[in-house]
């Protein structure tokens, strides 16, 4: 099993240097146009979606691929990559170097392993998390695979915590931390894994947004939380997951949840209300 992890690691290193190179080139050239959810795409992310899922058809090709840009629908196999080209394209578009490339690895449909490479900020994330799936292998959360580990920290106004652009309103009340906007849901995410900041929450992100990031995170000390009833992982054969968003908090660790999960659980119930 560590050799399959071995190849696992570096498909992902050299797949996602690769196509860097190309997006670093288009990085702040490009006109993007608005799709049916309002996210933004643009010719470079359509090409990376191909030449990225095309690599994973030739060097596992009895894995299925999940993308953001073409292949919506869970597939009937064990082993599934979960693509988001460009996490960040409006970034990307406006020449904030802030974006990156996030591959997960689905295990009969919950996040193994995950992998997001943010070529203008040199800095790749990767983690191994295995839950209750049986698998074996390397263990923990890395930042250019040196390991990292979310804060033991208490909130302080010293202390950030992330907001997503459509969870603004938490700012009507008080908040127990510094509020930083990062415009890019792994980054998010990211930062609270590798104990930059102590949560984070996202109203509308996606499962490419999500999937690798989710492995990262715990695999660092973290904790996820869906903000519906439901939790997120595992998902369902079959089922398309375009359109379907999942509201989360992030957290440092698990004593923090009911400090910040008050604050911003009313983010899960509008959205909630819209999928209605």
């Amino acid at each position: 099993m560590n050799n399959f992890w071995t190849e696992v690691l570096n498909f992902s290193q050299t797949t996602t240097q690769k196509i860097s190179i190309e997006l670093v080139a288009d990085f702040g050239k490009l006109q993007a146009t608005r799709k049916a959810d309002g996210s933004l795409v643009t010719k470079a992310d359509k090409w990376a979606d191909k030449q990225i899922s095309c690599a994973i058809a030739f060097t596992f090709p009895t894995h299925g691929i999940l993308t953001e840009e073409t292949e919506h629908v869970l597939p009937d196999n064990d082993w599934c990559w979960v693509v988001d080209p460009i996490d960040g394209t409006t970034n990307f578009t406006r020449g904030i170097p802030i974006w990156g490339i996030s591959l997960g690895l689905l295990y009969r449909g919950t996040p193994v392993f995950g992998f997001v490479h943010f070529p203008q900020l040199n800095q790749s994330f990767h983690g191994y998390w295995y839950g209750d799936s049986g698998l074996t292998g390397p263990q923990g959360a890395y930042l250019n695979n040196k390991p990292i580990h979310s804060s033991g920290d208490l909130p302080s106004y010293n202390h950030l915590f992330n907001l997503c652009a459509r969870s603004t309103a938490i700012l009507k009340k008080p908040f127990p931390c510094k509020i930083r906007m990062i415009g890019v849901a792994s980054y998010n995410i990211l930062l609270v894994a590798c104990g930059a900041a102590l949560g984070g929450v996202e109203a509308t992100p996606k499962i490419w947004d999500i999937a690798a990031v989710w492995a990262i995170l715990q695999a660092a000390g973290g904790v996820f939380v869906s903000l519906e009833p439901e939790p997120v992982f595992p998902l369902t054969k079959g089922k398309n997951y375009g359109e379907r968003p999942f509201p989360c908090l992030v957290a440092s660790r698990q004593e923090l949840v009911p400090i910040f999960k008050p604050l911003v659980e009313f983010i899960g119930e509008k959205v909630l209300l819209k999928l209605e």
